[in-house]
């Protein structure tokens, strides 16, 4: 079953958008919920055939839209809340993850007795597995964690000393959005955001604090996120596995829109490796 456009509304914040996908049976199922990465969204590109592939295999999938990524309730694709985007930060997106998560397991969720409450994994994509990784240190309800093409430091993408001090004088700097042609901002105070909560957003600390499974799939031509930070996240825990996808990209073949029936073939390789870890006792 597919249930699109959920709406959830926190006081004094703006609301979550979110999407399920599950088999309804009498079973509950673990729950596994995906976090899209920088410049994206939940209805990018393949990720829908992601989610129904994930429930036909006996799994809860929740996708979702983090509350600043620039959507709307009423236009989630693209990015018409340019004013939003600008007011994102790291700590905001951990915040919706933790008001996501807590609805979920709750009795305030109607597919609550779907959801078995002692099976969370977390799925991250390129900026969303380090929002996911952080989390998982630090939430003792997340049993499993998984990044595609995860970053491994946020602190890097900040720019040069220079850069910083040009932002701080503007108040915004720009990035263009080369798909939709959008010059998106970053208001100031993300960057002081991100100073604010070094510690707490240092993915090298949280990686090596992890005692739960963690499993890090990266393109090894990843032209976005490049497949050295796999490879710290792997050194960082040595427990973790490494699966490496050869002659892809950031998203594993997938485009926006995505028009095909089938996934790409590197995207299915990291659906069922995923699948294959999360069914791993």
């Amino acid at each position: 079953m597919t249930h699109k456009q959920h709406i959830l509304k926190r006081e004094h914040k703006k609301p979550i958008l979110w999407d399920a996908f599950y088999k309804a049976s009498e079973t509950q199922k673990p729950l596994v919920i995906f976090c899209h990465g920088y410049k994206g969204f939940k209805d990018w590109g393949a990720w829908d055939l992601v989610a129904e592939a994930f429930s036909e295999a006996g799994l809860f999938f929740v996708k979702f839209n983090f509350s600043h990524n620039g959507g709307t309730m009423e236009q989630p694709i693209d990015f018409p809340d340019l004013e939003a985007f600008a007011e994102n930060n790291y700590s905001k997106e951990l915040e919706d993850l933790e008001d996501l998560i807590s609805f979920l397991h709750s009795m305030d969720n109607s597919y609550y007795a779907e959801i078995d409450p002692n099976q969370l994994i977390l799925i991250g994509h390129s900026r969303g597995g380090g929002i996911a990784t952080l989390k998982a240190s630090e939430d003792a309800r997340i049993t499993k964690l998984i990044t595609w093409a995860g970053v491994s430091d946020f602190g890097q993408r900040n720019g040069t000393s220079n850069e910083i001090a040009q932002w701080k004088s503007a108040g915004v700097k720009y990035v263009l959005n080369g798909r939709t042609k959008q010059q998106m901002p970053h208001n100031y105070q993300f960057y002081k955001d991100f100073k604010a909560n070094e510690t707490r957003l240092n993915i090298e600390k949280a990686v090596k604090r992890l005692d739960i499974p963690h499993l890090i799939i990266h393109a090894k031509e990843d032209p976005s996120v490049a497949y050295e930070e796999a490879e710290h996240l792997h050194a960082w825990n040595t427990d973790s596995i490494l699966f490496p996808i050869e002659k892809s990209d950031h998203v594993f073949g997938a485009s926006h829109p995505w028009r095909k029936e089938n996934l790409p073939k590197p995207l299915e390789s990291v659906v069922q490796k995923s699948m294959e870890f999360i069914n791993q006792a």
